[in-house]
């Protein structure tokens, strides 16, 4: 079938996988299902015919370079997240931190919440990771100086995800060039970096966070929650199912081991600081040829937008990796035999990490095939006005990751949707795909079904439901806030 979608048949297969994430709560399963009809729609149903191609699919997903580097990064990422943990790095950054806030060691309410956001902010690398790092090192400060279970949840929540989206040097950024890679983005790392001014929901997000601790601003179910633990003392409601699991707060040391900050930000600051010189290596050449006249700082902004991601970031972690390897060995805190224990552990945590991965770049590759993106954006031309196209896509993205849980796997069924729909309005797809993670994130952060969200509330040993109740509100804002503002941008792009 030449033609550039399959008529409304092309819709199917996205809606069919959210409508299973919805009802199953199963991500994985839903997306192959997604998968798998999008080939029963162009092998014109033969069910038999379309299951093997759908498993080719996810088969061919490695064919792509750029999907297996992403894949294998986001996997090394967990030996690097064990890495900082058991050499104590994590907890030496806290430690200092928290001297320099205080160096009587007396901190008072207001500095521990600053410093609950800044660890959160800072170990950037992945959201889990974030959430429990704060939620179980800060419990028990938090407990003794009488802040709630559910603000410090809040602020693990919102300091994870909100800042991981924003920062390209991690596996959410290399998750979403291998996306906008498979919808033929010629230079992803660019066209990312461009977004980030349009991402307003994170942005807001902290923005609100920064306000809710810096004048004790506390709406709806947080001032009940905050008056329960001042007044008597109590850090759980009456009727609290606290979540707990002890296996997700193994964040510490080794035994023996003697917290250094150094730690974590050797190995964090050598991937940042490496990231950027890959991309001018491998961008380099072909900046020669496209931009010849260039130089300067014009130039290394050429380089840096034709340098491939997934390279640079897969590349990254390795160097960070070896130089922490080699820093804990120095210090003697680990021999060859544990630092392979550690990466082969980081490693395997992080499989359903890439095995969401896989499936995500699969469905985004058939619905590419489908042509899903063009159907809907010829179906709505002339009948939306183009100004409203980046507030619509927040709101359809914030409505599929809210029900499904999961904003990667709204990421991968809205781009192949929303690219196509703003090349067919004839808008800049930045501000579009801005509205796309925006969304993703808004849904997933006041979502009860959201991993991210049941880490939180498992880090800080609270009440799930209570945790999702307390931190609506200043999603609530900061996701109205961000609606409105792309119902702006839409209106001054035209």
């Amino acid at each position: 079938m030449e033609t550039a979608h399959y008529g409304i048949w092309s819709l199917l297969p996205p809606l069919l996988a959210v409508a299973a994430a919805i009802k199953t709560k199963k991500v994985f399963p839903s997306l192959f299902a997604g998968i798998w009809a999008s080939w029963l729609v162009m092998d014109y149903g033969k069910p038999v015919e379309s299951f093997y191609h759908a498993v080719n699919t996810l088969v061919d997903v490695f064919q792509s370079a750029g999907n297996t580097r992403t894949v294998m990064f986001s996997a090394l990422v967990g030996a690097l997240i064990l890495f900082v943990q058991k050499s104590g790095g994590v907890e030496g950054f806290v430690q200092s931190v928290m001297h320099r806030f205080d160096r009587h060691h007396d901190i008072s309410r207001k500095r521990l919440q600053w410093l609950a956001m800044l660890t959160g902010m800072v170990v950037f690398v992945e959201t889990s990771i974030s959430s429990l790092t704060v939620g179980t090192v800060f419990r028990p400060l938090f407990d003794k100086l009488k802040i709630s279970r559910e603000k410090l949840a809040y602020i693990a929540d919102s300091s994870s995800a909100p800042v991981s989206v924003l920062i390209p040097f991690n596996a959410w950024g290399a998750f979403i060039m291998g996306l906008l890679i498979t919808e033929g983005i010629r230079r992803p790392f660019f066209v990312l970096i461009k977004s980030l001014v349009y991402n307003f929901y994170p942005l807001l997000a902290l923005l609100v966070m920064w306000f809710a601790i810096r004048f004790d601003w506390l709406p709806g179910p947080m001032k009940a929650a905050e008056k329960r633990v001042r007044e008597t003392g109590k850090l759980l409601n009456d009727d609290a199912h606290p979540m707990i699991s002890g296996g997700l707060t193994e964040t510490g040391p080794v035994p023996g081991v003697k917290p250094r900050a150094i730690n974590m930000l050797l190995p964090l600051g050598t991937m940042i600081l490496i990231m950027p010189v890959i991309l001018l290596s491998t961008g380099r050449s072909i900046a020669l040829q496209k931009y010849p006249g260039e130089k300067g700082w014009r130039f290394l902004l050429h380089a840096l937008g034709e340098g491939s991601g997934s390279t640079a970031v897969l590349f990254a972690v390795i160097t960070a990796l070896a130089v922490a390897s080699l820093s804990y060995r120095i210090q003697k805190i680990a021999g060859f035999n544990r630092l392979n224990d550690w990466i082969v552990k980081g490693i395997s945590k992080m499989m359903p990490l890439a095995l969401l991965m896989m499936m995500a770049f699969g469905i985004g590759m058939v619905t590419k095939q489908l042509g899903t993106g063009i159907y809907l954006a010829q179906a709505l031309k002339g009948n939306v006005h183009p100004a409203l196209i980046p507030a619509l896509v927040f709101l359809l993205s914030a409505f599929i990751a809210f029900s499904t849980g999961t904003s990667w796997g709204t990421f991968a069924i809205m781009i192949p949707i929303a690219l196509p729909l703003a090349k067919t309005f004839g808008l800049d797809i930045t501000p579009v795909l801005a509205a796309v993670l925006s969304g993703g994130v808004f849904g997933d952060h006041a979502s009860p079904v959201s991993d991210t969200t049941i880490i939180s509330s498992m880090a800080a040993a609270t009440d799930h439901i209570d945790h999702v109740r307390t931190q609506l509100p200043y999603a609530l804002i900061a996701g109205t806030g961000a609606f409105l503002l792309f119902l702006i941008t839409g209106l001054i792009g035209l």
